[in-house]
């Protein structure tokens, strides 16, 4: 497994696979406590145009690589929430996730973050988030009929 930023170069043959399986993924563990609006609308900004837009915004991203094949990817934006984190249902439960965050993470670090990270947890995510050392910060919110939890993570200068 290779772990590694997105670069400009990937963008045709991986933002594909990122909506596809963004897409699985949200399908699944998402999207179904979700209003029928809501639903449509995440996965609407969320398609192959979106994760395009997000990139071309400045989202920094980090792809997990089996081989050929994306097994999940992450992304940040201004070095300080975790937009997305989708780890293929085959690579699960193996760490896969902690690595992307890890390298995801430092690499915002890097950038000039100052390692205080927010995420908008899905239900389904939460328990993940927490085990990453997120904390909720309020309760559940919904939003044009998408529910989420709004965490937190300080830096701890490790």
């Amino acid at each position: 497994m290779v772990i590694r930023p997105l670069d400009s170069a990937d963008v045709p043959v991986l933002a594909p696979a990122m909506a596809a399986l963004l897409r699985s993924l949200a399908l699944e563990f998402i999207v179904h406590e979700s209003t029928p609006l809501g639903a449509a609308a995440f996965l609407a900004e969320n398609d192959e145009r979106g994760i395009r837009g997000y990139l071309a915004r400045g989202y920094a991203c980090h792809v997990a690589l089996d081989g050929e094949r994306l097994a999940g990817f992450i992304a940040i934006r201004d070095n300080s929430h975790l937009f997305h984190l989708f780890v293929g249902t085959a690579w699960q439960r193996q760490g896969l996730a902690r690595r992307l965050w890890h390298a995801a993470r430092a690499a915002a670090i890097a950038r000039g973050g100052d390692g205080n990270f927010t995420v908008n947890a899905s239900n389904y995510a939460v328990s993940a988030y927490e085990r990453l050392g997120f904390v909720r910060v309020a309760p559940t919110q919904c939003v044009k009929g998408l529910s989420f939890n709004p965490m937190h993570l300080a830096w701890a200068g490790d």
